[in-house]
Parts: structure tokens; sequence; C-alpha cells
């Protein structure tokens, strides 16, 4: 299903004037440095202190990151990014700290307005870096650690920041509330599909996004067809739909809790055993990973991405897909929150297998996968553009070397940085969203209304 661009505009419009809306933190420069330097002394825990003594400048991460390579520019290189960490671990932390405050100055604002370049601008914590890195240092730990430093200084980019504190304050993201779920749920229902929402209990819960909402709507009419093909017991709720957590990509502690424990006790509230997350890269970590720790308790549903789920249907017999794109030639982007950080690499390939594609494999994929340059807030900063264009210039050559007329993916802000890096550069190939291939392919036997157990493989 084609995007409207005209819609897509719009909603690039709305990213233009983002910075207008962030209100500004009201706090002094002596201020800032203090809250900086607080957080990154409680966060440099033995792991982050390990990382940070083990770094040999060898300078093999700066091969691996995007922005360095798409752009040539020493700056950018992963090692720079956690350079601020460094700094407070020596002078304030680490074993030496006598010796470092002697030959070590204390850091700035300046520094800090330097580091929010290297680590908002010029990072997606997409964590090809972290994986190449000989020493096994966890570099975008480091970044996000970084992130949540600064955010603690009010010096998150104010375009993120808009989002960030519209989410904590009315529970809205780009104003997609409870209303626009219920039209979108209304227009489905209008074709005759059937949506569930704010069912008193329910054995899955399923959570969609401000991009299916707003944009790409094949998405979601195509994750309600596939869960009543497979005759679920699952709804949507008002009160917790939203999938996208950006207090978790801004560096918010505060606003990434109160989404994440909106999810949770909704979830619990109903009696759920699953919660679905939508094709939308952070929300899979944000959720699985770390939902338990922000519960202080582990999590009483399993989680799954929806492109996880889709192939753990078939796994199981549970879902039949007709071979409609035989002999068409597809590639697969892996967003790098649920593919390199998450692990999910066979589910998808195994769905566009089913699909009868014929996947041809970028030069790098799966582990190695370049990120598109989009991700962890990027794509809604807009002094990112230039950046982003030249990380997206990597991706569109390994697309191209592919031979593919299909570009799939199942994350939605990769798509919407696809769409706008294809317009930027003229890459070639139609890019579709992996749960919209199968809603319009849809076979399936008679359905068990179980739903399966998550393996801890």
């Amino acid at each position: 299903m084609a995007v409207n661009m005209e819609v897509f505009h719009q909603f690039l419009g709305q990213i233009a004037q983002l910075g207008a809306r962030a209100k500004p933190a009201r706090l002094s420069d002596q201020e800032r440095v203090q809250q900086a330097k607080s957080v990154l002394r409680e966060g440099l825990r033995a792991e982050q202190a390990g990382d940070l003594e083990s770094c040999m400048h060898c300078g093999l991460c700066a091969e691996a990151c995007h922005f360095r390579v798409g752009t040539d520019n020493p700056r950018y290189t992963p090692a720079a990014k956690f350079q601020l960490a460094r700094r407070v671990y020596r002078r304030e932390v680490g074993p030496f700290r006598w010796l470092y405050r002697l030959a070590t100055r204390e850091i700035t604002v300046q520094d800090l307005l330097d580091a929010q370049e290297l680590v908002f601008d010029s990072c997606t914590t997409c964590g090809r870096c972290t994986l190449i890195c000989p020493m096994g240092i966890n570099i975008a730990g480091l970044v996000t650690l970084t992130r949540h430093a600064l955010a603690s200084a009010g010096l998150i980019p104010d375009d993120l920041a808009a989002v960030e504190q519209e989410q904590g304050e009315n529970g809205t993201v780009f104003g997609a509330g409870p209303e626009h779920l219920e039209q979108a749920l209304e227009q489905l229902r209008s074709q005759g599909i059937e949506a569930p929402l704010d069912k008193p209990q329910a054995e899955v819960m399923v959570l969609t996004s401000v991009v299916d909402l707003l944009l790409f709507n094949d998405q979601l009419a195509s994750t309600v067809r596939l869960l009543n093909k497979l005759g679920l017991d699952w709804t949507f709720r008002s009160n917790a739909f939203e999938g996208a957590n950006f207090g978790y990509l801004a560096g918010c502690g505060e606003v990434q809790k109160k989404a994440t424990l909106r999810v949770i006790e909704e979830a619990v509230s109903i009696g759920a055993k699953a919660v679905i997350v939508p094709e939308c890269g952070h929300a899979y970590p944000a959720l699985r990973w770390e939902g338990a720790n922000v519960y202080g308790k582990p999590l009483p549903f399993d989680v799954y991405a929806i492109s996880e789920f889709i192939g753990l249907m078939l796994r199981e017999g549970r879902l039949q897909l007709p071979g409609a794109l035989e002999g068409e030639v597809v590639t697969y982007h892996d967003p790098c929150k649920v593919g390199r950080h998450s692990g999910v690499f066979q589910e998808p390939r195994e769905v566009l297998q089913a699909l009868g594609a014929e996947l041809h494999e970028m030069p790098s994929h799966a582990l190695t996968n370049w990120c598109c340059g989009g991700g962890a807030g990027l794509f809604v900063i807009n002094s990112t553009a230039p950046l982003r264009r030249a990380a997206f210039e990597i991706k569109k050559r390994e697309v191209e070397q592919t031979g593919a007329a299909k570009v799939v993916m199942a994350c939605g802000s990769c798509r919407l940085n696809f769409i706008k890096g294809q317009e930027d550069t003229g890459m070639a190939g139609e890019i579709v969203s992996l749960v919209a291939l199968v809603g319009e392919h849809l076979e399936t036997p008679d359905p068990d209304r179980g739903i399966p157990e998550k393996t801890t493989e």
C-alpha cells in the first residue's frame, strides 16, 4: 500500500515546528553541570567503569559508525561520544581520581553542549560500534547514560524535548490520543474489519503507534486482520495503546517510567498473557528489556515484536501464507533495536520465505546491518537532516546492490527515514512494511485461540 505523500509531508511539517513547542529548562550553568555530573556518577557502575578503562583508541569503531563513515568526519567516531562520561569517571569515581584532578580540568557547560551533538544528533545507539569493538565496550550504553545526564541538565535537543514533554504531560505523541485510535478503528470497522477496543479481559494486549494512526494505516489494518485470522482473544486499550516511548529516547527517566508503567499496569489489569509491540524499533527494547527494571520485578506477561510474533505463528503452523510474492526479489532491512539489540533476525526472513519472495541480502545485514540513520529520535531532530542524509547514502548503496524491487522493514521509524531518504537520494525500490505484506496475503488453518509460550533462548 503506497503512503499518501501529502500526509507524509504534512507530518514533516509538524516535525519542523517542534522546536518552538519545547519548554526550556530554567537552570543555571552551574546547576546544569552538577546535574549532569550527578547522573554520570550514579550511573558509572563496575561494568561501565570497566568499559571506560578498556578503550585502546584502536579506531575500529570509526569504521562501524554510519555517521563517521557517511561524513568522513573523525568528530563522529563512537569513542569520542563517551569522553564526557570518561572525564567524569576519571575525576570523580576512578581509583586514580586524585591524579586526574591534577591533570584534567572540570567539565563545563560548553562540554555538555559539545556532547549534545555527539550523543543526540550523531548517534542512533544502533550498537554497531559495540558489536565491532575488540574490547567489548558497550558504547551504545555509555551514549545512553550520557543522554540521561544531558536530559537531567535540560539539554535534550528542543525538537525531541517537545515530544518527550508532550508524552510526559498529556500521554500523547504528536497529539494522537484515544480519540484518534477510536477513529482509526471505526474506519476499519466500516470496512467490515472487527477491531476490539477496551475489552475488560483479554489474553493479548496490542500496542500501536502514532505513525500507524497518522501515516501507516496499512500497518494498523494488517495487524488487526492478522490477529483476527488467528482467532486470538485480544484488544487495544484506550489508556495504553502507544508503543513509542520518547522518555526512553530522550534520556528522561521520569517520562520513560510513566509511559512504560501505563502499558504494564493496563496489561496487568486485563489479565494479559502477552503484549504485542507494533513495528516500532525502540518500543520493543523499551518494554521487553527495560520494562522489568521500571516495574521493579519480572513482567507477568510476554512481550513480542509483531515481526517476531508472525514468525512464531508460522513455525507453530498457526499461520499459512500463500506464495504470493513468488519470484519477486526483495531485501530486508533489520531494525537495529529489534535486530542487533534484541536478536529478532530469523523470524522476519521466515515470513518472507513463506510469502515466496526471493530474498537478496544486503552486503551488511542481520548483526552487521547498517543503521538507516533515523532511529533513537533523530528523525524528529531537525538539525540532524544533513547527517541523516549522509548516513542514508550508505544504505542506498547497499539496497541497490541487491537489485530488489521491494525493501521490506519492520519498524515505522525506519520506514519514515527510508521514505525521506528515497525522496532525497532517488534510491530505487518500493518501501514496504512486513506486517502490511502479511496482511495482504493471509491464509490460516482453523484457529487455536491460545498464544505461544515465549522461550528464553
